[in-house]
C-alpha cells in the first residue's frame, strides 16, 4: 500500500493532498485499507480490559481512524467539485461500505457501554468544560445512531444507514447528471436579444468549454442561468431556460429522483420510529437549537405572511411594467427576474448592467480577506505551484496578526461541467490540538462564470454576497481553536451552522467596504456615491420574492418529514398541494424543488434542517446590531468576544449558550423582520 499516494505520507508543502499523484483508481485500495485500519483500531478500544477513562476511550475514539479521514475528506471533496464517471463508480461503491462501517462502529454494545459507563460517572471525572462537552456528543451520537436498541433493532438500523447512503450518492449524481447535459445553445441575434456583455462573454467561454467555440452556452449554473432571467428579451426561450432548470431530478429515466425521495423518506421516517419518535423531523430537531417542528413552524409562519403579502404587492409591480411595455400576459415564473429587472431599475435607477462592472471577483476576495483582518488580525498570502485538483483553484496562506501560520484557504471560484451547482464549504483537514497542534486546510467552492480570456470576472451583488456567506463559513473552519475534533469548526448544531456565515455577510453590504473595493474593472474608478447609495436604498428591493422561494422549500422539507407513512407519496402531487396550502403565489417556484433539493436528500445533513438559515438569520441579524451599537462595523471588543465565543469555539458549548454569551441575552427576531423589510 505504500505505492497508493492516499496512504503514503504526504510530504507536500502544508501536507495537502498530492493531487497530482492521485488517480480515481487509487482510492478503492486506500479506502479498503483505510477501513480495515481503523476497524482494527476500534475494536482495540472497545475489547480492551482496562476499565474506561477520558483518555483510554474518548480520547481514543478521536484518534482513531486517522487515515479513513484523510481519504474521505480527499475523496468527497472531488466527488462535489472536480468529479468524473470513475470518481462517481467508486462514490457509489464507497458510500454503502463507509455507512456499514459507521454503523459497526456506533452500534458497537462493548463501545456503548464504555461511553454510557463514562456518562454515569461524568461528574467524578474531573473533565474541563469541553472535555464534558465531547462526552456529551459521543453519548448522544451513539443513542441517536441506535446503540441502544436489541439486536435486530441494530441490524435493521445499519441496513437502512446503507441504503439511505446509496440513495444519497444516486440522488445527487442524478442531480448533477441533468446539470451538465443541459445547455441552451443561442444560436440567432434573436435569441440572444438583450443580453448584456458581461453574459455574452460568459456564455461565450461556457460554449469553449463544452466544444463549441465561436458560440453561446447558457448552463444551469446560478451565475448563468439566473442573468439570463433577468436580461434575456426572448420569452420563448426564458421559458424554456427556466423549465430546465426546475425540472432538474424530474425528467423520467435514470436520472429521475422521485423514487430515490420517496425510499429516502420512508426509511427516514422508520429510523425515527425505531429510536422512538413519531416523526423524522421530531428526531431530527431533537438535537437542535429549535428542538421541535412546532418551534420552526412558528418562526417559518411568522416570516411566511409578511414575505407573501408583500411578494403579492411585487406581482402586481411587474403585471402593470409588463403592461407599460406592451405585453398582457400572466407573470409566470419565468417573467418574474425579467421584470424584476425592469421595475428596480425604474424605481431605484439601478442596472444590473452597469453595477456589476464595478463588482469584480478578485477584488470581492480581497474585500473579504480585508474584512477578516481587521475583524480578526487576518493576512491572506497566495501560494502558487502547491498541489490542487483542478487548475483554477487557488492556495492562500492564513496568517494571524503576528505572522503565525493559522491554515490554508483554497478557493475553487469557477462554474465547470465537473462540479455540482451551488455553493460550499469544505475542509481537507480539521483544526485539532490530539497529537500536535494540527492546523486546518479549508476550501471554499463557488459555481462563477469566468470572464472572457484577458478579461475580470463580474459579479452580481448577490454572487458577491455569496462569496463573503461561504467565506463567513471558511473563518469558522480556519479560526476553530479547540482540542477535539469532533467538535472542531463547523461541527455545530445545523440550526447554529449558518450564524458565522450569514452574519459575515452584513460587512460586503457596508459603505466602508464597498467604496474600497467597488471598483470599475476597466477605468479604475470607484462605484459612484450615488450608484452606491442606490444599491444600498435597494436593499430590500424584491424580498418578498427572496423570502417566499426560501421559506416555501423550508416548509415544504418540514412536511415531508413529518409524512407518517411516506411509501405511496406522489412527491409531484404532494408538493402542488402543499404550496397549495400555504398560499404559494403561482408566479414563484421554490428555490429548490422537491426532486432537486439536494440540501436534503443528497445525504440528511440540512434534512428536516432547511429552516436553520433563517433560525441562524435572526441570530445574525441580532448579532450584527452589536456592532452598530458600539457605533463601528470593526469595534475591537465585540469583534473579540465574537472570535471567543463564535468563530474559534467550534461545538464547545450549547450553542445557546455561545450565543448569549457573545451577546448577553438571546436573540430578538424584531431585527431579522428589520433586515429583510416586514418590521412594522
Amino acid at each position: 500500500m505504500t505505492e497508493n499516494p492516499l496512504i503514503a505520507d504526504w510530504n507536500t508543502p502544508f501536507e495537502l493532498p498530492p493531487f497530482g499523484d492521485i488517480k480515481p483508481e487509487h482510492f478503492k485500495d486506500a479506502f479498503d485499507h483505510a477501513m480495515g485500519q481503523a476497524t482494527i483500531e476500534i475494536k482495540a478500544i472497545a475489547d480492551q480490559e482496562a476499565a474506561p477513562t477520558f483518555d483510554n476511550t474518548i480520547v481514543a475514539l478521536e484518534q482513531a481512524g486517522k487515515d479513513l479521514t484523510r481519504v474521505a475528506m480527499t475523496f468527497f471533496n472531488l466527488t462535489g467539485a472536480h468529479t468524473n464517471k470513475d470518481i462517481q463508480a467508486i462514490e457509489r461503491d464507497v458510500a454503502p461500505k463507509l455507512a456499514k462501517h459507521s454503523s459497526e462502529t456506533l452500534l458497537n454494545a462493548q463501545l456503548y457501554n464504555r461511553i454510557a459507563s463514562l456518562w454515569d460517572q461524568r461528574t467524578t471525572l474531573d473533565l474541563s468544560s469541553e472535555d464534558a462537552r465531547v462526552l456529551e456528543r459521543y453519548r448522544t451520537m451513539f443513542q441517536r445512531a441506535g446503540a441502544g436498541l436489541n439486536e435486530p433493532g441494530k441490524e435493521r438500523m445499519a441496513d437502512i444507514s446503507q441504503r439511505l447512503a446509496t440513495l444519497g450518492t444516486g440522488f445527487s449524481q442524478n442531480v448533477l447528471k441533468d446539470e451538465s447535459d443541459f445547455q441552451l445553445v443561442l444560436e440567432s441575434e434573436e435569441d440572444r436579444a438583450g443580453l448584456p456583455d458581461f453574459l455574452l462573454d460568459a456564455a461565450a467561454e461556457a460554449a469553449k468549454e463544452r466544444g463549441l467555440a465561436g458560440k453561446h452556452v447558457i448552463t444551469l449554473s446560478r451565475s448563468s442561468i439566473e442573468p439570463f432571467l433577468q436580461f434575456s428579451t426572448n420569452r420563448r426561450l426564458r421559458e424554456e431556460a427556466f423549465k430546465g432548470w426546475t425540472s432538474r431530478g424530474e425528467n423520467g429515466g435514470q436520472t429521475d429522483n422521485r423514487d430515490i425521495i420517496k425510499e429516502t423518506l420512508s426509511l427516514r421516517a422508520e429510523k425515527a420510529r425505531m429510536l422512538g419518535y413519531d416523526s423524522f423531523a421530531a428526531f431530527k430537531l431533537d438535537d437542535t437549537m429549535a428542538k421541535t417542528p412546532d418551534n420552526v413552524r412558528e418562526l417559518l409562519t411568522k416570516v411566511w405572511e409578511p414575505a407573501v403579502s408583500q411578494a403579492r404587492e411585487e406581482e402586481a409591480k411587474l403585471a402593470e411594467m409588463a403592461r407599460s411595455t406592451g405585453n398582457n400576459h400572466e407573470i409566470e415564473a419565468w417573467d418574474w427576474r425579467f421584470y424584476t429587472e425592469k421595475v428596480r431599475k425604474a424605481e431605484h435607477d439601478l442596472d444590473e448592467t452597469i453595477l456589476k462592472p464595478y463588482l469584480q471577483l478578485e477584488n470581492m476576495i480581497q474585500a473579504a480577506f480585508d474584512t477578516a483582518g481587521r475583524l480578526f488580525g487576518l493576512s491572506f498570502k497566495e501560494l502558487s505551484e502547491l498541489p490542487v485538483y483542478h487548475p483554477d483553484v487557488r492556495v492562500f496562506e492564513v496568517l494571524d496578526r503576528n505572522g503565525k501560520h493559522v491554515g490554508l484557504f483554497l478557493g475553487d471560484y469557477f462554474a465547470r461541467p465537473s462540479k455540482r451547482s451551488g455553493a460550499w464549504m469544505s475542509a481537507f483537514r480539521k483544526q485539532q490540538k490530539l497529537g500536535g497542534d494540527i492546523t486546518p486546510i479549508i476550501v471554499n467552492v463557488m459555481n462563477f462564470s469566468k470572464g472572457a480570456e484577458d478579461e475580470a470576472s463580474l459579479l452580481t451583488f448577490d454572487d458577491a454576497r455569496t462569496l463573503f456567506h461561504e467565506f463567513g463559513h471558511a473563518l469558522h473552519g480556519l479560526l476553530s481553536d479547540v482540542t477535539y475534533p469532533m467538535i472542531s469548526g463547523t461541527s455545530v448544531a445545523r440550526d447554529f451552522v449558518e450564524l458565522p456565515s450569514q452574519l459575515y455577510e452584513h460587512w460586503l453590504s457596508e459603505p466602508e467596504i464597498l467604496s474600497k473595493y467597488a471598483v470599475h474593472y476597466k477605468t479604475g474608478e470607484a462605484m459612484p456615491k450615488d450608484l452606491l447609495d442606490k444599491l444600498l436604498a435597494a436593499a430590500n428591493f424584491n424580498q418578498g420574492f427572496a423570502t417566499v422561494e426560501y421559506t416555501a422549500s423550508a416548509l415544504m422539507d418540514l412536511e415531508l418529514h413529518l409524512i407518517d407513512d411516506p411509501k405511496e407519496i406522489d412527491t409531484s402531487s404532494f408538493e402542488t398541494d402543499e404550496l397549495a396550502k400555504i398560499g404559494m403565489p403561482k408566479a414563484i417556484t421554490m428555490r429548490h424543488r422537491i426532486p432537486h433539493f439536494q440540501h436534503v436528500f443528497s445525504g440528511d445533513g440540512y434534512s428536516a434542517g432547511y429552516y436553520s438559515y433563517m433560525w441562524s438569520e435572526v441570530m445574525d441579524a441580532d448579532a450584527f446590531d452589536a456592532f452598530k451599537e458600539a457605533g463601528d462595523i470593526f469595534d475591537a471588543e465585540v469583534a473579540q468576544k465574537l472570535l471567543s465565543f463564535i468563530y474559534s469555539s467550534g461545538g464547545k458549548q450549547d450553542p445557546a449558550d455561545a450565543y448569549v454569551a457573545f451577546r448577553g441575552r438571546t436573540p430578538k427576531i424584531d431585527a431579522l423582520l428589520e433586515k429583510r423589510g416586514f418590521a412594522a
